[in-house]
């Protein structure tokens, strides 16, 4: 019998292909800054959850450092003590399929999983009944099963106090109608995960519930996939099954609304589709001319008081300023972390912005920013109102204006540079290439333990990125122009 953890046959679930390729080609595996940053939310929701359920710390965490064998022992010795003390990490096995539960409250007779999302989903649910199942024949059957999960109504009040952050759903209802069908899951996974390497049908499961690290391995190496078409994810899986793969195969009549026709023409012609508006409308702005960007951080677990969880809080702003046509210079700030940022961004940023001349940003997440540092400074609120009243989005005068077919149906800046200034693709940097990797390079670079001489390396990239970010938007306006 092979051996699956939970975390195996759920990845069975989404796809026997995915489970196959986790055992025995995992070197395949692609694993993107976003699953990493998840990975590392998981871990810190985790530690919280033991402060939260065990104030007096008086359980046990069951570690898995020595493998699962070591950690059987370790739980089944620990619920050999007389002391009715919640468990934390606790491994059990049944026909082959182990689970770590996250919290097992045992004076209340509760399994608690816990999750950094805001609200149950469908997977959690699935979850949660495999562990019951598992757990059904153990030493302790849970009495209640419970999810527990982000409260993004929560307001943290500072001094490491927590209490509130996690919100209990009863799954008890919910995971009836799924605990008898584990042990088909988990037949069926073992017998295909010792077989061939399954087929498995492409299409939106490879992204839900969770991105598929494999896709790669699946979907067809064609210039243009047909999952960039935009509009397409509710007729995805039905196009497919019908043959197409590339979005130049469909026919006029399948391929959707305005934007969608609009990629497939230029997919189809293979050029760019431009007309004049972005030029006039970018002729028309003033000078000078301000780039902005900011990057933030906001996980589930609030650092500063007054914040709440997911917030995005500011802690680096790049600003390129064009004085006049040829005259460029450069403004920048990172807070090195400690103290909540968000005084110390405003401050430098409105030193530094002026009081005329449009501010060019790419979507209205700088907004959104400006928004945040009001609401934290409100002696700086008009000042800071100002700067949006002056806000200029490129991306809808972009969209209006242009798309090139190698773009493959998006408008993001990443997607876009490599076309018109393909020498500052995002590509082509080191470290960090995304708002998700500057988010681990931050929280990497302000924890105490990180060496002097990371940390240094880590500012760096973090600078870079960010003043790529408005250098783009700088080349792009002199593109249209």
């Amino acid at each position: 019998m092979t051996g699956l953890s939970k975390s195996r046959l759920m990845s069975f679930l989404q796809c026997p292909k995915r489970l196959w390729l986790e055992k025995h080609q995992p070197e395949l595996a692609q694993i993107s800054a976003a699953t990493e940053a998840a990975f590392a939310t998981g871990h810190e929701i985790g530690a919280i959850a033991r402060q939260l359920y065990d104030p007096e710390r008086t359980g046990t965490l069951i570690s898995g450092a020595d493998g699962m064998a070591a950690a059987l022992r370790d739980t089944a010795a620990a619920l050999a003590t007389p002391a009715v003390t919640p468990l934390f990490e606790a491994t059990f096995e049944r026909e082959g399929l182990l689970i770590r539960a996250d919290v097992l409250d045992r004076q209340a007779g509760r399994l608690i999983e816990v999750k950094s999302s805001t609200a149950c989903k469908d997977e959690h649910v699935t979850d949660c009944a495999i562990q019951v199942w598992v757990l059904e024949t153990s030493a302790v059957p849970p009495e209640s099963v419970v999810l527990a999960h982000v409260n993004n109504q929560f307001v943290y009040q500072g001094e490491g106090d927590y209490r509130g952050l996690l919100v209990e759903k009863d799954l008890d209802a919910a995971i009836g109608a799924q605990t008898h069908r584990v042990p088909d899951w988990l037949a069926d996974a073992q017998r295909k995960v010792t077989g061939d390497c399954p087929d498995a049908a492409i299409g939106r499961r490879c992204r839900t519930p969770y991105d598929c690290p494999f896709i790669a391995q699946c979907w067809p190496d064609t210039d243009y996939p047909l999952g960039t078409l935009p509009g397409v994810s509710g007729r995805l899986d039905a196009l497919l099954a019908e043959g197409y793969k590339d979005v130049r195969e469909l026919p006029a009549a399948r391929v959707g609304g305005r934007e969608a026709q609009r990629v497939w023409r230029a997919a189809r012609s293979g050029q760019p589709e431009m007309n004049d508006s972005a030029c006039k409308e970018l002729a028309a702005l003033g000078w000078p001319r301000y780039y902005l960007d900011f990057e933030t951080i906001g996980g589930p677990i609030p650092r500063w008081a007054g914040t709440r969880p997911y917030q995005p809080i500011p802690f680096q702003w790049s600003l390129h300023v064009e004085a006049l046509p040829g005259r460029l210079e450069h403004a920048e700030f990172l807070d090195p972390g400690g103290e909540l940022p968000a005084r110390a961004i405003a401050t430098a940023l409105l030193a530094a912005i002026g009081t005329e001349g449009p501010v060019l940003t790419w979507s209205s997440y700088e907004k959104q920013c400006l928004g945040t540092l009001a609401g934290f400074c409100p002696e700086l609120a008009e000042a800071l109102a100002a700067v949006v009243g002056r806000l200029v989005d490129l991306l809808p005068i972009v969209k209006r204006a242009y798309y090139h077919p190698a773009m493959q149906g998006s408008w993001s800046i990443k997607a876009l540079l490599p076309v018109i200034a393909p020498e500052l693709d995002y590509a082509q940097l080191k470290g960090v290439r995304d708002g998700s990797g500057a988010q681990l390079a931050w929280a990497e670079a302000v924890a105490p333990q990180t060496a002097a001489a990371r940390r240094s390396e880590l500012r760096e990239q973090l600078l870079r990125y960010c003043a790529h970010d408005t250098l783009a938007m700088v080349r792009v306006v002199h593109f249209f122009s």
